[in-house]
């Protein structure tokens, strides 16, 4: 039986759009040296009210309901990847349903953005693969499609099963977690041992271990990390949670650190021409994944 409770609308999708997350990313983490050219950092996620409440109530529902238990849940019901199956170009297609009108940055459909994503990175010169982690990091957003809300499918991600960070945005809402009563999810390490990996680690649920578990045969180490892993602000931005770390992490941090400016500043209003890249990105879909993609 589901653990999940009754939401209202307005609990089960507290932001205008899904990418209104990434908006105050971009608030608490402004880089200076933004791979987009077309305009500065500065004008990015331009609001005209420059404080939102709603993230806010995203982050108190995400802390509230992400606990170790419903974790399990939602591995346990989608990680059977039995929902749907279709070819890996319908599959963009599926994700477009969420285009989001509400962005002020781009009017772009979701593949857009993903493709300039992977023609940022490709341009810089990176290996096909990562060019293909561009192209992938955001199909784990298909989640919303299945009726999940948006706190369990976009947020920054943290450790479930230990004490929460301090470096964790809005850390004071995980008060009203049942798992902040637990002691033994109460010390640094949890329910972890000193060390262990985070390969070992249960991530708060959402569309980063979604999309690596769909592509975890299908990319190097490197490159899943990048999937896994770019929502973890309080690891690669923060230097956090190094009790859990091993060295294997240690060295994967450099890929997470490098693949995530081009998420976050590779939207531009130029739509990339769909016919000329195509033959590219069609044969490097089919040198590294199946022709068709379980939901």
């Amino acid at each position: 039986m589901s653990t999940t409770p009754k939401f209202t609308e307005k609990e089960i999708n507290p932001l205008g759009s899904l990418d209104e997350w990434e908006d105050a990313v971009l608030e608490r983490y402004p880089d200076p040296e933004t791979i987009a050219t077309a305009k500065s950092t500065e004008a990015y996620r331009n609001y005209d009210a420059p404080e939102r409440d709603t993230v806010r109530e995203f982050y108190r529902l995400n802390h509230t309901y992400q606990t170790y238990d419903f974790v399990q849940e939602k591995r346990a019901d989608y990680l059977r990847f039995d929902k749907k199956e279709m070819p890996i170009w319908e599959a963009f297609n599926f994700l477009n349903q969420l285009v989001d009108d509400s962005d002020p940055d781009t009017d772009l459909d979701q593949f857009q953005h993903l493709l300039q994503t992977a023609e940022a990175i490709r341009t810089d010169g990176h290996p096909d693969w990562m060019v293909l982690v561009g192209l992938m990091h955001d199909m784990g957003k298909t989640l919303c499609l299945f009726g999940e809300p948006q706190w369990a499918v976009v947020g920054d991600t943290f450790p479930v099963g230990c004490a929460y960070s301090d470096k964790i945005v809005y850390p004071e809402f995980f008060k009203n977690n049942p798992d902040f009563s637990n002691p033994e999810y109460q010390t640094p390490t949890g329910i972890y041992k000193k060390g262990c990996g985070l390969r070992n680690v249960h991530m708060s649920w959402g569309h980063d271990e979604y999309v690596y578990q769909m592509m975890k045969d299908s990319l190097p180490e490197s490159g899943l990390y990048m999937l896994r892993y770019h929502s973890f602000y309080s690891w690669h931005r923060e230097g956090d949670y190094e009790q859990l770390l091993d060295d294997h992490d240690r060295e994967m941090l450099k890929w997470v650190k490098l693949f995530n400016p081009y998420d976050l500043y590779s939207k531009n209003p130029v739509p990339p021409d769909w016919k000329q890249l195509r033959p590219y990105y069609e044969d490097l879909v089919a040198k590294y994944l199946p022709q068709t993609l379980k939901f």
